[in-house]
This record gives C-alpha cells, structure tokens and sequence, in this order.
C-alpha cells in the first residue's frame, strides 16, 4: 500500500485511497486502456482486484457483496461497452436494495485523444438507474464525490451509485491538502411514538392479524425483533420472495411463502386476516397480494414510506428504523385475547401437506419437488443457495424452507437472469466455510457461464446445479397459460460436463433420480468447483400452479 501520509501522485491514486478510506475490500473489474492508471494504483493498494470476464458479472458480484454484507460492493469498468455492460447490474442493485458502486473510465476530457470512438455519455445513461452518477473533472474532488456516493449507496433505501473517471483526471496530480472524509456514523431514526402506538391500536382492535416480511427485513438485522414479535403476540406469518429466512421457517407459526400474487395456498390466510402487518416491503418486489378498496387493513413498516400504487395503499405507516419499530411492537402491543388465528393455521396445515407431495418422487427426469427436496436435504442449516431466474425460482420459494436470513439469495426485483453464478460466487468468497450452491436454469446459466473460469481460478467451493430442460420454460409455461401454440422457445445446449472440464471445474450428469442426492452430498464434501446437471420435468407446472391451486385452495 503506499505511503498513505504522502501525497498522492495522482487521481487514480487519491481514488483508491478514498476507497481504502471507506473499507472497501474487493473491485470486480473488467479493465480498459482508461483504467490503466487506476490499475497501477490498485497494484500496491490492499484492496483486492478480482479479475471477471464480463462486466454484467463483475457487477451482480458486486451487488451481492452489498447485499450480503450491508457495504458498498465496487466493480470497474472502461468506457463504452465496458460501462454499458453494467447497466443489468445497476438496475439489479437498483432494485434490489443492493449498495453497489460503480466505476467506469473515459478518454481524456480536457482534450481529445480519438474524437468520439467510444463515447457515450454514460452518466446520463446512468440517471435513471442509480442514486447518484457524477462524472469526475478535477482530482480534488474525488474524495468528496467518492464519500457522498458511499453514503446515497448505504442509507436507506440502498442502491447503485456511478462515478465516470475520465483518464486525463487520473492522471492528474491533486493539491497535496486535498483532504479525504472518514465515513460519517450516522443512525437511521426511530418511528414516531404516536406512530407506534397508533399501530398496536390497530393491532389491538383486530380479529385476524398476520404479519408479512419482506426484502427491507432482509437487508437489516431484524431477525430477533421480528422472532420476538412472532412469539410474544402469536401472530402467524408468511414471506415474500425476498424475505425468505428473516424468521426460520420451521417456527410453528410460518404459513409460507407468497411465490404467486394470488391463487396460493397462503393467500387463502391473507384474504381471511382484516390486518396485515407489513415489514419491510416495497414495491419493486413481485405483489405478493393485492390490497383492494374496503378490504383488509395494512400497515407499512419500513424504513421509508410507502410507494403508493393500485394494489398497495396502507391505511397506516410506521416510518422509522424496522428493528426498533418492532422491537417496540413486541413489547408494548402484548398478546391480545381477541385474537382468533384458527382458520389462519387450517391454512398452514394445507400448505404444509400440500408442500411434502411428491417431495420424493422417483420418476426421471426429475420433478421440480424433487429437485427442491434433495436440494434442501444437502444443504446445511447455514448454507446458503443462490438463484438465478426462471421456472425453478417457484418452486424454491415456495417448496425450500429457509433457516435464516440470506441463506436463500433470489431476485424478485429486476428477476434477471445471469445472476445466480456470480451471486453464487460472492457467497462463497465472504463465506469460505459455508456451503454454497448455484442454482441455475440452463438459459440463466449460460448467460453467465463464463464466470467458471474466475471461480475455478480464485479456488472457490461452490456447486452449481444446472436444471436442465433446454428451453425457456418459465416462459414456455406463460404461453401455454395464455392458450399460445408452443412455439421459439426450445434450444440445444452444450455437454456441460465437457463444458465445465474445460475451465477445469468438475461436471457430473444426473441420470437416474435416486443418484441426485448423494451427488450434490459428494460434490459440497469435496470443494472446489462442481457442476451438476439434472434434468427437469416441468409437466408438474401445469399441473400444481394451474390445476391444482386452482381447484383445491377455493376449498380452504
């Protein structure tokens, strides 16, 4: 690292002291010739570079280190198709409350070097998907301008930040005072009392209450207070796609998960409560119910008001620090004698039943029940899945119960596939001794599939299950529901064994379903980089979403 006491010799390299500065640990990186600089003095900083091959992935690695650890995760780029290369990834942080930097390069700014070869102006392409996007013009201004995009990325609610660094003003010698700020410790506000006693109130008068967690409880520690509210005033629960784990779902009082918008088991529950307390979701999630005029109550708990929209308007909002709203919640609304929660746990006792069917059906190739079964039988209490986008994502939702939170990594914000590689990938690098799976769809896998390379070449322990169908079929699956001919959505795909050898991972093909347990168990015993291919019947799609919902929820 160099002399952090002497000035810096230029841009580039008061840059990378701001990131020191800010605790940075790692930048995902494509690099361009304008980053030449920058790279020169990341070489001697003790920040990690972590070459990708793409920069989609170098930024879903970035949003996931965000999303797991609660600081800024920082990629690199150059300029053009480099910066453009990041725009998934900045809407996926975006969305997904994940604080994730960006930096991308540019030709000189105070002259021109090659007229308008690769210049786009990436931060106005970059407006509309961060907090904040800056370019930088003069190398005093970097530590500023790094401090203020550290901070939008981190508050509430998180998100994507972007600054262009332009090669002229990294090269460029700063005033020896240039001064950098030490993060500021600022503390995220309590509700309102009368807020609060507002919503016991609520809580109080009603008959049915059920309570929902969503992405915001996953993003803060709130596991105990919302455990703590959970067991003090008997409340069933359920979680949205996002919320998955915040609360171990084996607690007698989990009813599910709200895969659908409506149609599930679990929304029999929601349509029999007249009040939901509503923790920590927002909008960009897929509705996990839709309120309507005169129905049931909500209340909105979060650390920002609600975003208003046809299907979420809550009568009443708690603004404010979501551990310390429900912390308070827990211990002043008390468990009330007028509450009556059983036709809410008949709900329980059929999604329960109804979750085991087929769990350990032998037929081949494999049914997605299965799948989530086995997948959940390999796996650790405190392992951790990531999932890319696709069919399967349901099925997990619904079907694999989550011990704690972000142990079930999946994005119902942007949904984009190509995420589960490289989210795998994070998991693995922050959590070397935890169990880490991938679990992808052959389409979501491909899009990313490049990235075996970098995991096998940073020695990581990560097993990426590959379900196999040869299509699109979440999509193949909304056609056939729409009453379209099947039609453009089939394709081949390559011998993944081979293809996985090739980067020097280990590839293994699941031919009989009883062999797909104990090949999962063997690849997580021994380390290193495993891919496994299944393949996958969706005919059970049709027949559990479109049939079976259909017929048997209206008789709850």
């Amino acid at each position: 690292m160099a002399n952090e006491h002497s000035p810096a010799r230029n841009g580039a390299e008061l840059f990378i002291r701001a990131l020191e500065n800010e605790g940075v640990e790692y930048i995902f990186a494509v690099p361009g010739e304008e980053n030449l600089a920058f790279l020169e003095a990341l070489r001697t900083s003790s920040i990690q570079l972590v070459l990708n091959r793409h920069e989609q992935a170098a930024g879903f690695m970035a949003a996931t280190y965000g999303r797991l650890t609660g600081r800024v995760g920082v990629c690199l780029s150059t300029l053009g198709p480099g910066a453009t290369n990041f725009v998934t990834a900045a809407a996926y942080a975006q969305l997904g409350g994940m604080p994730m930097m960006m930096i991308s390069g540019q030709k000189p700014i105070k002259s021109s070097k090659q007229g308008l070869f690769q210049i786009l102006d990436v931060v106005d392409l970059m407006r509309p998907l961060t907090k904040y996007t800056r370019q930088i013009t003069n190398a005093n201004t970097i530590p500023a301008k790094v401090r203020e995009a550290f901070r939008l990325a981190s508050e509430e609610r998180p998100g994507a930040v972007h600054l262009e660094l332009p090669e002229d003003v990294a090269d460029e010698e700063p005033e020896s005072d240039t001064h950098i700020f030490k993060p500021s410790d600022a503390r995220r506000p309590s509700a309102s009392p009368k807020s609060l006693e507002m919503a016991c109130d609520m809580l109080r008068e009603a008959r049915h209450p059920l309570i929902m967690i969503g992405a915001g409880a996953n993003r803060k520690r709130v596991s105990q207070a919302l455990l703590h509210l959970v067991n003090v005033t008997g409340i069933p629960f359920f979680t949205t796609q996002m919320g998955k784990g915040v609360v171990d779902e084996r607690h007698p009082g989990y009813l599910g998960n709200a895969a659908l918008s409506a149609g599930d088991f679990v929304h029999c529950a929601i349509d029999r409560a007249d009040l939901v307390i509503n923790v920590g979701h927002d909008v960009v999630e897929k509705p996990p119910f839709f309120m309507t005029p005169g129905g049931k109550k909500v209340i909105h708990v979060n650390f920002s008001a609600a975003d208003v929209d046809p299907v979420y308007f809550p009568q009443h909002e708690v603004v404010g620090d979501i551990a310390n709203s429900v912390e308070y919640m827990a211990e002043n609304c008390g468990q009330c004698a007028n509450h009556d929660f059983t036709r809410l746990m008949q709900v329980k006792e059929a999604v329960d039943a109804h979750l085991q069917e087929r769990a350990e059906d032998d037929r081949f190739p494999v049914i997605p029940q299965r799948i989530v079964h086995d997948v959940r039988q390999v796996m650790p209490e405190d392992g951790i899945i990531t999932l890319d986008n696709g069919m399967y994502k349901l099925w997990f939702a619904r079907n694999y119960p989550a011990y704690d939170n972000n142990t079930v990594l999946l994005d119902n914000a942007l949904a984009s596939m190509g995420a589960g590689l490289p989210s795998g990938m994070m998991a693995s690098m922050l959590y070397p001794d935890l169990k880490v799976m991938a679990v992808c769809g052959d389409g979501g896998f491909m899009m990313n599939s490049q990235e075996l390379e970098t995991a096998v070449r940073l020695n990581l322990n990560l097993v990426v299950l590959i379900i196999n169908d040869s299509a699109y079929g979440m999509i193949k699956w909304k056609q056939r529901q729409e009453g379209y001919t099947d039609f453009g959505l089939d394709y081949r795909n390559p011998d993944f064994v081979t293809y996985a050898e090739s980067y020097g991972a280990k590839g293994q093909r699941v031919t009989r379903t009883e062999d797909l347990r104990p090949t999962l168990e063997n690849a997580l015993a021994a380390g290193g980089v495993h891919v496994v291919e299944v393949p996958v019947d969706y005919s059970e799609n049709r027949r559990v979403f479109d049939e079976e919902l259909a017929e048997l929820t209206c008789r709850l």
